[in-house]
């Protein structure tokens, strides 16, 4: 597909629009009861190109912006939050490759093959042993003749069996630093994973993202040419706490139309009066309203620094985006919780067509992807030495 051709932004969330509506809504709560994989959202976003949408037009993709995928991400999130959840992190790894491997041939090459075949990026960051921190890795790359060998024993390997590619964090070598890191794009078919733990968890429950032990080779090209410390910063950060907002959102959203279709059942069985539960929808609307503004703002100050990417590393931004986690995380389950009031007892009952009891767990999931208060303390610290406060 070259950038003619391309899917533009209105097609590509017409197309997200649908997806929701007829693919991804009908299959959310199998999808969450079974804790599966949303196997046909996924082929349904294949099909309309949506995976490749933060690919640069010049290499065939849409091109993308901040913003644009937020709001895919926000719509899909507002019918199955697991899926956008996987459209979210498919697209930060993606992202990854984007802004840091377009001086390389291979994976200038890679992402046309993306934008053809519609894989699927998963992510390993985690690891055993690093109780947490991202920024640090115990395993290591080993480059020899050519190629590496890579193995890593993850705490959390997201949807990876399901992917067509994983993103993995480690050592640059074998004698550097915990944090020294590089990431490496392991194919699926060049890896091994054997799965160390379960996923039946409270929420999120589609993502499938178990524990795995990964063994995998390749060739060093698949190493990006970047150190990851300037990755994480530039891109990995800023990426997942948008995206991340912007589905959180999504579920808050899907909650309160919810129960504005309520309110409006009740107002159609007494004509002429308004049912006390009006105004308990028109205050969270407000809650919704600025928890939106929030992420939108980000994405849009985001997209206007451009190819300008020194911002990013100081202490303004971190603290701002350390902020819209922290906040949208937190907003998103009051937002869902009150959605429920209004409600009342068939949003609690989860064979109700009001049901709600799905975006309360997928809400709950936010304030521990990438614990909160792991975040407070670090803007605890920063907020020590920076006079960047606004």
């Amino acid at each position: 597909m070259d950038c003619d051709s391309a899917p533009r932004f209105a097609e590509l969330i017409d197309a997200v629009r649908k997806v929701a509506t007829d693919v991804a809504a009908p299959q959310a709560a199998d999808v969450d009861a079974k804790a599966r994989f949303p196997i046909e959202t996924l082929a349904a976003l294949r099909e309309y190109h949506v995976l490749s949408a933060a690919v640069p037009r010049e290499l065939g993709g849409a091109g993308c912006t901040m913003e644009e995928l937020a709001q895919l991400c926000s719509t899909l999130g507002q019918s199955c939050g697991s899926s956008a959840m996987v459209l979210a992190m498919h697209y930060i790894q993606l992202a990854c490759i984007a802004r840091h491997g377009m001086e390389s041939d291979y994976f200038r090459g890679y992402l046309r093959d993306l934008v053809k075949r519609q894989y699927l990026l998963a992510s390993m960051t985690s690891e055993n042993g690093t109780f947490g921190d991202t920024r640090s890795s115990i395993c290591a790359v080993r480059r020899s003749n050519g190629g590496f060998q890579l193995d890593k024993d993850a705490t959390t390997g997201s949807y990876c069996a399901h992917s067509d590619a994983i993103l993995v964090t480690c050592r640059k070598d074998e004698d550097a630093a915990r944090s020294d890191q590089v990431l490496v794009l392991v194919k699926r078919e060049d890896c091994t994973l054997s799965q160390t733990t379960s996923w039946d968890t409270l929420g999120m429950r589609g993502t499938c993202s178990p524990g795995f032990k990964l063994e995998s080779h390749g060739a060093e090209e698949q190493v990006l040419p970047v150190p990851y410390a300037d990755i994480s910063a530039q891109t990995m950060v800023p990426y997942s706490h948008i995206l991340w907002a912007s589905l959180w959102w999504g579920i808050a959203a899907g909650a309160v139309n919810k129960a504005a279709n309520f309110v409006r059942g009740q107002a159609r069985q007494n004509p002429g009066t308004t049912p006390p539960t009006a105004n308990r929808l028109a205050e969270v609307l407000v809650q919704l309203q600025v928890m939106k503004q929030n992420w939108v703002s980000a994405a849009r100050d985001f997209d206007a620094l451009g190819d300008e990417r020194e911002p990013l590393a100081g202490m303004g931004w971190a603290l701002r985006l350390n902020n819209l986690k922290i906040a949208s995380s937190e907003a998103a389950p009051q937002i869902v919780h009150r959605a429920l009031q209004i409600v009342g007892i068939l949003g609690y009952k989860n064979d109700s067509p009001f049901s709600l009891g799905r975006h309360y767990r997928d809400a709950l999931s936010g304030s521990l992807m990438i614990s909160n208060e792991r975040i407070g303390a670090k803007n605890a610290s920063m907020l020590l030495v920076t006079k960047e406060l606004v």
